[in-house]
């Protein structure tokens, strides 16, 4: 998938799925299968998978060599880009000059819209002069004249424009003047209530791990590096994984979950390691930092330095505050318990 925030080596045509997608949840979903299904070719694209992990001399070379691939494919001429186009930072956060702490930072994202098909993400830069455009602004200079976009896919409640003066109505009416079709996805449901962004955050902070992975149509989940911690579960005979995550992602709920665990080295005779993990500051010992470490069920082995994706599969029970370390061990084992118990259920009825 092609990653870029600049307009300059955006992929075109297009057809667009347009909004922030904070989570790529099933209602964003939703929004952006009409553009997969506009695209006209769904070989894979011979780009980088993001800015981020690929440095070319430029993006003006970068771009070239997308032009080149794709030429190598026949698909400059017939291929339209499955693209979405967001905002870099999050509009709230430039408005309100406070981080916005995101679902899915953009490293998720980008991994999450590969996995549905996407071609291409564009990056807006959210500034002032983005902010000032009216509607018809930008329409025209973005996504006629810039993305080139031959559909336009948003959900029925975007806004967009100067002050968010735009609806999604309005921009139908203002795209159709350039022979461009939009589509105006529903607002979803699942189990009679409306999936959404701020749903899945509240529903994590409650520690409602079950309904948020169902609005999101998967096991939330946390990327990170492994780093050394204080080593304390060593000590107490439970080796820990301490993660450090991006500063801008959302934190569920502070406790212990049952998780799944995938790294790139993972050489096992299944598809991930099952494990307990903490969210928290550690009361016992009185800690003050929130950490994030992962404790690897009947597994052993070196992942310092290595990026981990942790799916956050059933909340356990809130952190607490333990009389002494030998408690604390106890409470431990009997969280390594119930995990094991979790998973070897979960294991039977996916028969693994």
């Amino acid at each position: 998938m092609w990653v870029t925030s600049s307009l300059e080596t955006a992929l075109t045509p297009t057809a667009v799925a347009l909004g922030n997608f904070d989570g790529v949840h099933r209602g964003h979903q939703q929004v952006i299968q009409p553009v997969l299904q506009t695209s006209k070719s769904r070989q894979p694209l011979t780009v980088a998978p993001s800015l981020s992990e690929w440095q070319p001399q430029s993006e003006d070379a970068a771009l070239s060599v997308c032009r080149e691939g794709d030429e190598s494919m026949g698909m400059v001429t017939n291929h339209t880009y499955a693209t979405v186009v967001t905002f870099n930072p999050h509009p709230q956060e430039f408005f309100s000059g406070e981080m916005r702490k995101l679902l899915t930072p953009q490293d998720e994202k980008v991994q999450q819209l590969r996995s549905l098909g996407v071609d291409q993400l564009v990056l807006l830069p959210f500034d002032r002069e983005l902010a000032d455009l009216s509607p018809q602004e930008f329409v025209l200079k973005i996504l006629v004249q810039q993305l080139q976009a031959r559909r336009i896919s948003v959900g029925r409640d975007f806004c967009f424009g100067s002050k968010r003066s735009g609806t999604s109505a309005d921009l139908q009416a203002i795209a159709a003047s350039y022979g461009i079709e939009v589509d105006i996805v529903s607002l979803q449901l699942c189990q009679g209530e409306r999936i959404s962004s701020s749903c899945i955050r509240q529903s994590l902070s409650q520690g409602d791990l079950e309904r948020a992975n169902r609005l999101l149509g998967r096991p939330y989940s946390l990327r990170g590096l492994v780093v050394k911690g204080q080593q304390l579960g060593r000590t107490l005979g439970f080796p820990t994984a301490n993660l450090q995550l991006p500063s801008e992602k959302f934190l569920p709920r502070q406790g212990v979950y049952c998780v799944r665990v995938w790294y790139s080295n993972l050489a096992t005779s299944v598809s991930f390691i099952p494990g307990v993990m903490n969210i928290g500051k550690r009361p016992t010992v009185d800690g003050t930092i929130c950490t994030v470490e992962v404790h690897l069920l009947d597994w052993s082995g070196d992942l310092y330095g290595q990026t981990v994706t942790v799916s956050l599969e059933k909340f356990l029970r809130p952190e607490q505050k333990f009389a002494s370390l030998d408690a604390l061990k106890a409470q431990i084992q009997v969280d390594s318990q119930v995990a094991r118990a979790f998973f070897s259920n979960w294991n039977h009825t996916n028969n693994l």
